[in-house]
């Protein structure tokens, strides 16, 4: 759930391995299962019981680090009473996830814009869920089906939000539930709006279970219909993840134009009436602006391919 709301779609340093930063400016490699090892493990081996405390020290180091604006590792040990060994490891570690730079003059650690780029994406994606609730709310109230705001999760989608149907529908989502990217059409909305090339990437690392006769099998099957889908500005699941119900979804752009969410509304096939489909996507579609805009979109200045990276 809370990889959902710091925005999963910013994630791509851990899927493809985290980078860390060199006082040269180069970028280098490093294992994230090395890393997050070296987190749970300072100061306790491998006793599992105490990464808690182990947790505690790291926040302690950062909010010492950010309150002196740069300081030593030797006045960190006094300042915190830990032991040089430790603070250094810490220090290490935070080092190569981004969080802390070493100025290459002093020596001293001072901490980087990462963390505020997390408090940032958190704040955004408190403000993408109230945006989206008046709107969501709106579109339930008028179909009384049921309607979801997910976002990109690593391989999946994630559920943000939902809005329950009126009629008792039962669905396999709730929020925080994930759910496959090629069977939903929250999920190829959030592909239609990628680069082409990292939609490719993302699907090569998707496992194509069948959930239905209808699920698409194949990265290639999935591809070939994402131009279609960008140039509907809509997405649809045609009981692909579960028999005998449909969904219809369209993109969520934040101010600079990247599809940071899909909203969709879900409901039984056998609920479908001629007109229901273009009247749920006209639905859709003015809702979906209308949260864009509230987060500050402005579609003549969007870019073609302005779609967070993934990952």
């Amino acid at each position: 759930m809370l990889r959902a709301f710091v925005n999963t779609q910013y994630r791509k340093e851990f899927d493809q391995g985290i980078t860390e930063m060199a006082a040269t400016g180069k970028q280098r490699k490093v294992d994230p299962a090395s890393l997050a090892h070296d987190v749970e493990s300072v100061e306790c081996g491998n006793d599992k019981g105490e990464s808690a405390s182990s947790i505690g020290r790291v926040f302690a180091l950062l909010a010492a680090i950010g309150d002196s604006g740069q300081i030593g590792i030797s006045e960190l040990s006094q300042r915190l009473g830990m032991s040089k060994t430790t603070v250094h490891r810490v220090v290490q570690t935070l080092k190569a996830l981004g969080y802390v730079t070493q100025e290459v003059e002093t020596e001293r650690y001072r901490l980087t814009i990462r963390l505020f780029e997390l408090g940032a994406k958190a704040l955004e994606s408190v403000d993408l869920v109230r945006e989206a609730d008046v709107e969501m709310r709106r579109i339930g109230a008028v179909t009384r089906e049921a309607v979801h705001l997910g976002a990109f999760d690593e391989d999946a989608i994630i559920y943000i939000h939902k809005i329950d149907a009126d009629y008792g529908l039962r669905m396999q989502s709730r929020i925080g539930r994930r759910n496959p990217l090629h069977s939903t059409a929250i999920g190829k909305v959030l592909l239609a709006w990628m680069d082409p090339a990292d939609a490719r990437e993302v699907l090569s690392h998707v496992e194509f279970r069948k959930s239905t006769q209808k699920t698409l099998s194949s990265a290639e099957a999935v591809l070939s219909i994402l131009p279609r889908v960008r140039e509907q500005g809509y997405g649809e699941d045609n009981e692909e993840q579960e028999e005998g119900l449909q969904c219809l979804a369209v993109p969520v752009f934040d101010r600079f134009g990247r599809v940071i969410a899909g909203l969709s509304v879900s409901f039984p096939t056998m609920r479908c009436g001629a007109d229901t489909k273009s009247h749920y996507v006209a639905l859709l579609k003015q809702s979906g602006q209308a949260i864009s805009a509230r987060l500050g979109y402005r579609e003549e200045a969007a870019p073609e391919h302005a779609a967070v990276q993934p990952g």
